[in-house]
């Protein structure tokens, strides 16, 4: 039974991060997103304090049971912020959850600005590069892209030279034909160098005010919804920077930057050059 684009990641109650926003831009761009939560958060876990977490790994297994007896594939797969059981149950079921001809987008959330988020820790990262060795796609920010290759973290703006030595190393250490660097801050910019069949380009727009959570997010979602309606994987990467640079610009100030932008003003923009 074919299916179409399957979000699996958590769902924070408080904050435009994780399913909140994969889920109802997959489902304007008319991908007719299926859901597969990976646990419930009473909030993110930036900024909000001791946030509630219930863990779905045991509900997630029997889910994955019920969907293998209907044989369902899906067109594609979008991972996101897992959590450790969760991760486990993902790697003993990539065979119901892939085919060769599933798109696999790996966004191993996990970490930012030079440190893993609460919860995680170096056991959760080696399961990670389990995890990315089967993706279609990657899409690490700078501190997990340096964690899944076991380097040195840096807080400080790198240059594009490094970011894009990084980010080959990250594409051959885990064979992957398809991979992409995010939110790399140059300064008075920020970028995103993507990898295709061992060439990269870079991307830039503009460093607006602001560290809003949940734009990573936005990034893969918009990305994911590029690619699925047929851009290439540069095409579909601009198209994501773009509304999330809008995104930020049309949201209201002041704003509690925990709760994200205001996405929902950009989206006219997105939809229309989809």
């Amino acid at each position: 039974m074919q299916a179409d684009v399957l979000i699996i990641q958590d769902l924070s109650c408080v904050g435009q991060v994780s399913m909140s926003v994969a889920l109802p831009l997959l489902a304007a761009a008319n991908l007719r997103p299926d859901v597969l939560p990976t646990a419930l958060l009473s909030t993110h876990t930036g900024g909000f304090g001791e946030n509630t977490y219930l863990d779905l790994s045991s509900e997630m297994s029997h889910i994955l049971q019920h969907w293998q007896k209907l044989q369902l594939r899906f067109s594609a797969v979008y991972l996101g912020y897992l959590g450790a059981r969760p991760l486990d149950v993902i790697l003993s079921s990539l065979s119901v959850l892939k085919t060769p001809e599933t798109l696999f987008l790996v966004d191993p959330v996990m970490a930012d600005h030079g440190k893993l988020y609460r919860g995680f820790d170096m056991d959760y990262v080696a399961e990670m590069r389990k995890l990315v060795h089967h993706a279609t796609i990657a899409t690490p920010n700078l501190t997990e892209a340096q964690l899944l290759l076991d380097e040195a973290l840096t807080t400080s703006p790198l240059a594009i030279a490094e970011a894009r030595q990084l980010l080959v190393r990250f594409a051959t250490t885990f064979k992957l034909e398809t991979a992409i660097l995010t939110g790399i801050d140059c300064g008075d910019k920020i970028a995103v160098i993507g990898y295709e069949m061992g060439k990269t380009w870079t991307l830039m727009r503009p460093k607006l005010a602001g560290n809003y959570f949940g734009t990573g997010d936005l990034f893969a979602s918009a990305l994911l919804a590029g690619i699925m309606k047929g851009k290439a994987v540069k095409a579909a990467a601009d198209l994501a920077m773009e509304f999330i640079f809008q995104a930020i610009k049309l949201t209201p100030t002041p704003r509690d930057q925990r709760f994200g932008v205001d996405y929902a003003r950009a989206l006219p923009y997105l939809l229309e050059k989809l």
